[in-house]
């Protein structure tokens, strides 16, 4: 905090009251301070925990969304492009059967960064993800840095699911007789793994499935979000519905034969490529299938109860989901050998080989609309986090704008589902997975420092939901969570690493030419609980 600043909320009449007992001139270069010091300063201003507060009770956004909500919020941002798509990739390329224990790995580190994400989520309800609790924890340049990388997560990890989606579209009217033309069902880029290096495929020029599915969501999420928690748990029910079904129908099906050996051993010299540690390079990229459940604080503004449902949406939305993936790469590593799944649709390619025709159906149909429930809150993600960048003065006003009739984020939805919708046309599916893996893995991170920070610096504050354990045995969690998400990181193909350090690099330029000089918390003591444009709760 800045020196000669102090504010108070308490609460009063229903509203929040703000005294402020400094001038903002405080926030401005001091007598005698040098210029280093002075801009230093800047980059790790702290948000006020005050100002959340007070942005949760101001938002301007309409709360509808109940426990329930939160947890199919969860599910189906989850259960999608992980078990519908990735395992395959993960399979055929690092871990073989053994992807199963990818998933065990995978599940284990999601589960240390949901209990962080909880009581961070109860303590801090408003919208902005690890982007907000970064910026209440380690101050404005780690809150840019990790809204900035929250792009990869959401933005690109929608991406990756519309590429996902388009092969499930084709596995349906394939099954159906109906063969679709591969030049407007591929993206013209491909990847080439051994020789690490992008290909031009001139069979392809336009993945249009995937562009259409982003734009036509899109255009739902602009309408409302008690529209679109009401279509996504619809959604959510016939996809789990459907795994289900796959199961059971599959199972019969398995070869045991197909699991030996169950972990591959390397021979091309690639650590990434089988053995033990291909294990764990699986597990960094099918990490993608455990995303979503953070997803559901992106909502906090929109919870009828944020402090109690919070938790109950992230940790029950993990649990139900885990369980799913490990019987799921099971039956689909035992019903297809593992050689066989490197293709967009792989539990479509293991049912076919059951020879069940009214079961590929029914999977594709579910998988349709799996990929199209994590597709949809992925892009109702985005728009938020840009809202509280916004807001805080980080990005343009135009982002924070809500649509005068909807009260949603109109504008970032759009511009969030128009560059989605592009990147799923062009660029293929192993590229957009693994950064947005990465770039998730570093969010959970900086969740797990937020944790270990507030829990020392700000321990006045009320925590609903806390990280259990007696004493200190509570560090446990997030000093574990974040050398396990180091670790991901660390196993991950130096391409990828590379990619997501020059994106970063990227939003750097931009937080310097633009949100550095605009930020709110840097202007005006008053503009931390600015967030609604309107005074008139406020004494000042």
């Amino acid at each position: 905090m800045y020196p000669d600043v102090d504010t108070k909320m308490e609460e009063a009449g229903g509203g929040v009251k703000i005294n402020y007992t400094a001038s903002p001139e405080s926030y401005e270069r001091q007598p005698g301070e040098t210029s280093t010091h002075y801009y230093a300063r800047r980059l790790i201003a702290v948000k006020p925990m005050e100002a959340l507060a007070y942005e949760a009770s101001h938002s301007g956004l309409k709360r509808a969304l109940g426990r329930w909500d939160l947890i199919f919020v969860g599910i189906g941002a989850i259960i999608g492009t992980g078990i519908f798509v990735l395992s395959g990739h993960a399979a055929a390329n690092n871990a073989g059967p053994a992807v199963v224990i990818s998933f065990v790995i995978a599940g284990f580190a999601s589960a240390l960064a949901a209990l962080s994400y909880s009581e961070l989520a109860a303590m801090i309800p408003v919208a902005g993800s690890a982007y907000t609790y970064s910026y209440a924890t380690m101050g404005e340049f780690v809150a840019w840095i990790i809204g900035w990388d929250l792009i990869l997560e959401y933005a690109v990890g929608a991406a990756t699911v519309a590429v996902g989606w388009s092969g499930y579209f084709v596995a349906f009217f394939s099954a159906c007789g109906v063969e679709l033309s591969s030049s407007w069902t591929n993206s013209p880029l491909g990847w080439d793994e051994a020789a690490q290096t992008f290909t031009v495929d001139k069979t392809g020029y336009f993945n249009v499935p995937g562009f259409v599915v982003v734009i036509l969501l899109t255009i739902l999420l602009t309408i409302g979000i008690r529209e679109s928690a009401m279509f996504n748990n619809i959604i959510v029910v016939l996809k789990l519905v459907v795994v289900v079904i796959f199961i059971f129908g599959s199972a019969r099906f398995v070869d045991p034969a197909n699991w030996q050996p169950f972990v591959p051993p390397s021979t091309d010299g690639d650590w990434h490529h089988f053995g033990v540690a291909g294990i764990f390079a699986a597990a960094q990229q099918i990490f993608f299938a455990y995303i979503g459940f953070d997803a559901v604080t992106t909502a906090a503004l929109e919870s009828k109860d944020p402090p109690r449902d919070l938790p109950i949406g992230i940790i029950g939305s993990l649990l139900i989901c885990t369980v799913f993936y490990i019987v799921v790469a099971l039956v689909l590593t035992g019903v297809a050998p593992y050689q066989h799944l490197n293709v967009k649709a792989p539990i479509a390619v293991a049912v076919t080989i059951t020879g069940q025709k009214w079961l590929l159906i029914i999977v594709t149909l579910g998988a349709l609309a799996g990929l199209t429930s994590v597709m949809l809150i992925l892009l109702l993600g985005q728009p938020r986090i840009f809202y509280s960048m916004a807001k805080d003065g980080l990005l343009p006003p135009i982002f924070g704008k809500l649509h005068p009739r909807f009260r949603t984020p109109y504008v970032p939805t759009i511009i969030t589902g128009v560059v989605t919708a592009i990147l799923g046309a062009f660029l293929p599916i192993d590229i957009l997975g693994n950064m947005t893996s990465v770039g998730t893995l570093l969010a959970f991170f900086l969740v797990h420092v937020g944790v270990l920070v507030l829990r020392f610096t700000r321990p006045d504050i009320p925590r609903p939901f806390k990280i259990p354990g007696p004493g200190y045995f509570w560090m446990v969690v997030p000093i574990i969570g974040a050398a396990t998400s180091l670790l991901l990181i660390v196993v991950s193909e130096t391409t990828t690493i590379w990619r997501v350090l020059i994106w970063l690099a990227l939003g750097l330029v931009i937080y310097f030419s633009y949100g550095y000089w605009h930020s709110k918390i840097n202007t005006d003591p008053r503009s931390a609980f600015e967030q609604s444009g309107e005074y008139e709760d406020a004494v000042l």
